[in-house]
């Protein structure tokens, strides 16, 4: 009989709670354990943090919650713009360059003093810089053209000319024997291959 009178108290497992170490319930008159967490009955009253967390039962913090109001203390307006399907929508999203890369942080507000930040960014900004005769260039395209060392406004010309340059160099026919290089070689051939037919060198 004395276990069905026994106060109900949640596991270990309980979600929110606990262990209360000593720890009563904030409610005057209750002895139960305070192992949920319940914000403060009143406002900070100093301005350097937030007013310390209440303690409750499992019984307290379930009434505290269930009388909670999210709209105490708004104005009818402010109810209203709150409870607004579309609310929060028309606040200014960060925006992003044409080129797909991001643009960069306020300097200001970062201490770089070995230029890291801005060192990276303007790294990928160039790595997504577009060409200057409006030819698109792909993912794919952007990386055979690392693979061969160009620039994304690079002709066909140039094209040629670096592709001729690098397999005398990998070439084991042209290095005396050496064929450490064969498998940069074979990325240099594939790179070029792709560039041949990709709308930027037509």
């Amino acid at each position: 009989m004395a276990r069905a009178e026994r106060k109900e108290r949640p596991t270990g497992r309980f979600h929110g709670r606990v262990e209360a170490e000593g720890r009563v319930c904030a409610v005057p008159g209750c002895d139960a354990p305070g192992e949920f967490r319940a914000p403060p009955a009143e406002p900070a009253p100093r301005m350097d943090g937030p007013a310390p967390f209440r303690w409750m039962c499992l019984d307290h913090v379930r009434a505290f919650n269930a009388g909670y109001n999210f709209f105490a203390g708004m104005s009818p307006d402010e109810i209203h713009d709150a409870q607004r399907p579309y609310a929060g929508w028309e606040r200014e999203t960060r925006a992003f360059a044409a080129n797909g890369a991001d643009r960069p942080p306020r300097w200001a507000d970062f201490a770089d003093p070995l230029d890291a930040i801005g060192a990276r960014f303007r790294q990928r900004m160039e790595a997504e810089r577009p060409r200057a005769d409006g030819r698109p260039l792909s993912g794919r395209d952007r990386e055979a053209l690392r693979t061969l060392g160009l620039e994304p406004d690079a002709d066909r010309r140039a094209l040629r000319q670096r592709y001729a340059d690098l397999v005398r160099r990998l070439h084991p026919d042209h290095n005396g024997g050496d064929r450490s290089s064969e498998a940069r070689l074979q990325k240099v051939v594939e790179a070029y291959q792709h560039l041949r037919g990709a709308a930027a060198f037509a």
